[in-house]
């Protein structure tokens, strides 16, 4: 009973129908023709924001954009340290500062946005994967039920063979006719 609820839920997962009516071989034959594999990546439509978001999100996740950073902090701060009476962000650097926390406001979201994209790709991907491994689950179970049967068909065919071999006597020496024996002895006497 367990095993026709689980084979049920998952023929209604791979096919998306639960009303339809089909013998073994046609339920087996339409999910083998379901197509279960998708490329969402290929499909997907991309706007400019979740570009711009994908392009911050990799360039601000990468040594490129750690060390460039670091060296304009470096410049930025020798600059202001050289020029002292006269530089535009004296030592505390407090235009430093607020430049670093307005970088800091515009990337967080857009890195969130990238991250929440890919979160939906990944779960896309995973749903994609489960559905196939059900797919093959069940193809697997059907084909060992297929195996099991001929496994079964085999074994009735040797015992019927077997039963018929053990009915039929075998023909030996001893079993001759009187008259094979006396063809034999006028062939020697010959």
């Amino acid at each position: 009973m367990n095993y026709k609820n689980n084979k049920k839920k998952i023929i209604e997962e791979l096919l998306h129908e639960a009303d339809m009516e089909m013998t073994d071989e046609e339920l087996i034959g339409e999910i083998l023709s379901t197509k279960v594999t998708e490329n969402y990546e290929k499909t997907e439509k991309v706007s400019f924001g979740q570009k711009a978001a994908d392009a911050v999100a990799r360039f601000a996740g990468s040594w490129a954009f750690i060390f460039s950073f670091v060296a304009i902090m470096i410049i930025w701060m020798i600059l202001n340290v050289i020029l002292a009476a006269n530089a535009f962000d004296a030592y505390p650097f407090i235009l430093l500062n607020l430049v670093l926390s307005c970088i800091a406001a515009i990337q967080a979201p857009l890195i969130m946005m990238s991250q929440n994209r890919q979160e939906a790709i990944d779960r896309r991907r995973a749903e994609n994967d489960y559905k196939v491994n059900l797919k093959s689950e069940f193809v697997i179970d059907e084909l060992y039920k297929k195996t099991e049967q001929i496994y079964e068909t085999q074994k009735k065919i040797l015992k019927f063979i077997e039963s018929r071999s053990s009915s039929v006597e075998p023909i030996t020496d001893s079993s001759a006719t009187p008259s094979d024996e006396n063809n034999k002895t006028d062939g020697k006497n010959k």
